[in-house]
């Protein structure tokens, strides 16, 4: 029996490494397939909480993954020996810069090695990390033909994007459309075998790896840029007395030809704020400077230090200095609705108002406490209590279940980066 066979009696063994955002939400669709999965992971946080059915990630169910550890489809370990015992490896490790914002593959680069030894004949390898093109080609593969691998015959090894959006209720790992980039035909003839039957959408199949890491970083290349142009008109309008969320609302009606971008207080998120930096970094391979790319990170990059000056500028309307105001920041989180701190734009806030050595709080009701990653302290967050002890609210995360009429109702100046009280009216309440 041909691994494609294998696959389709779901006789296959399925080995995720990595269970992170991306890692645990397809070990726990796959295993719902009534495939076995083994999670391979170096945290014991994570190895713990899987193996006794406890949750961690925001976009897994509490239930599902409690059924298929319970049934037996799903367990995790630190052993990569069982690697072994796999017919299919799933790679979502991850990908971050560094501090001269270039690509840190060592995450790749280690787990490639500690499986390598183990990988048996007949095996399928897909990397869903996202990163810079040629990053399969260059890492994986030859890791592979080391221990003696033929690409294509004795194993099938591809780049799949991940396509995870954390809180998104209608798109989920299971129901988002998948693309497949295989080494070979053969490749992509056994990726697509596998996707297809492990979700409930459409699996398209490109000629090669770096097609499909090309593509990933374009569809998050293409919001980066449209992003920057909404924030960047945004300072614009504020100078000429406009109201960008009414220019947006006014475009939107135009039914072919515009897609609606939202400014705020900066990108979040793994992908947005560090997905375009692969490919600047990769341009310069080939002698080409990705100007416009570059340029949109820029913009973004500014926009904590653009909300602060706005924060500065009701503050003196007041009569406040800034070092002497007390502020409150609503929402730490990078979006809405989940307890994600990836890149969260707060972290950036935070260290242009600790500049001004202003006092702040902190509310969220999804985070209780965060490490800031740009200056490396922790904030704990805060319960709401007396509004009035403040002088500027910012608005940072428009969480659903934020109470915004009560902020509007306590008089206190609201800088609101999300347009999250646009319902509201009063003189207290400023949009970006």
């Amino acid at each position: 029996m041909d691994l494609a066979d294998i696959l389709k009696s779901k006789k296959a063994v399925v080995g995720v490494v990595g269970l992170g955002y991306v890692g645990l939400p397809m070990a726990v669709t796959i295993a719902k397939k009534g495939y076995k999965v083994i999670g391979f992971e170096v945290s014991d946080y994570a190895i713990e909480h899987v193996n006794g059915g406890q949750n961690y990630i925001g976009d897994v169910d509490d239930a599902d993954l409690s059924k298929v550890v319970k049934e037996g489809f799903l367990s995790a370990t630190a052993d990569y020996s069982k690697i072994s015992g796999v017919n299919v490896i799933i790679i979502a490790v991850p990908t971050p810069l560094d501090k001269y914002h270039q690509p840190d593959t060592s995450f790749i680069e280690q787990v490639t090695k500690s499986m390598a030894p183990y990988i048996q004949k007949q095996t399928l390898v897909v990397l869903e990390s996202t990163t810079y093109p040629g990053t399969t080609r260059e890492i994986i593969v030859p890791e592979l033909e080391k221990h003696g691998l033929k690409i294509g015959s004795d194993v099938y090894v591809a780049f799949s994007p991940e396509r995870v959006d954390p809180g998104n209720e209608h798109f989920k790992t299971s129901n988002t459309p998948k693309v497949v980039g295989g080494m070979t035909p053969a490749c992509n003839a056994v990726a697509k075998v596998l996707y297809e039957s492990i979700l409930d959408a459409p699996v398209h199949c490109v000629s090669s790896p770096e097609v499909a890491e090309m593509e990933k970083i374009y569809e998050n290349t293409f919001r980066n840029i449209n992003i920057a142009l909404a924030n960047e008109m945004t300072v614009l309008c504020e100078r000429m007395g406009i109201s960008i969320w009414e220019v947006i609302d006014a475009a939107k009606t135009k039914p072919y030809g515009f897609m609606a971008f939202y400014p705020g207080p900066g990108v979040g998120g793994h992908c947005i704020p560090i997905d375009p930096f692969y490919l600047t970094w990769k341009a310069r391979e080939y002698d080409f400077h990705t100007r416009l790319i570059e340029l949109a990170g820029e913009i973004n990059i500014a926009m904590p230090e653009y909300v602060v000056i706005r924060a500065n500028k009701i503050l003196n309307k007041k009569g406040i200095s800034i070092s002497r105001a007390k502020l409150l920041l609503i929402g730490a989180a990078y979006k809405k609705d989940i307890r994600d701190m990836r890149e969260s734009p707060i972290e950036g806030v935070i260290i242009e108002l600790e500049r001004y050595n202003a006092e702040f709080d902190i509310h969220d009701p999804y985070v209780d406490e965060f490490h800031n990653e740009k200056n490396g302290k922790l904030y704990k967050t805060t319960q709401l209590g007396n509004l009035k002890k403040y002088d500027l609210i910012i608005i940072i995360t428009d969480h659903s279940k934020l109470d915004y009429h009560l902020l509007a109702q306590s008089g206190v100046a609201i800088l609101d980066t999300r347009n999250a009280c646009k319902q509201l009216t009063g003189n207290n309440i400023e949009v970006l």
